[in-house]
């Protein structure tokens, strides 16, 4: 059976496997260029200065809570954070 290398990708999170992983904070602010409403999030987050960009997702979720982010949002940061934890 042939094995296919690994590449690392910008958006994957970690370039090697020995890396410290991607905070999920700056995961989401490298997801600008998506699509759909993570890339909205993204973009809304890189425009935020006290968006915490070395948060986990229970920061994140609380800083949306802390700016009255619409449903959307929310529903984003929980895509956001299935993606971020299957890397």
């Amino acid at each position: 059976m042939t094995v296919l290398p690994k590449f690392g990708f910008p958006d994957a999170g970690n370039s090697s496997e020995n890396s410290e992983p991607l905070p999920f904070g700056r995961w989401i602010l490298q997801q600008a260029e998506r699509g759909g409403l993570i890339g909205q999030l993204a973009a809304a987050a890189k425009s935020d200065r006290a968006f915490p960009r070395d948060g986990d997702p229970v920061e994140v979720r609380k800083r949306l809570n802390l700016q009255g982010a619409d449903p959307d949002m929310h529903e984003a940061l929980d895509d956001a954070e299935l993606d971020w934890n299957s890397l």
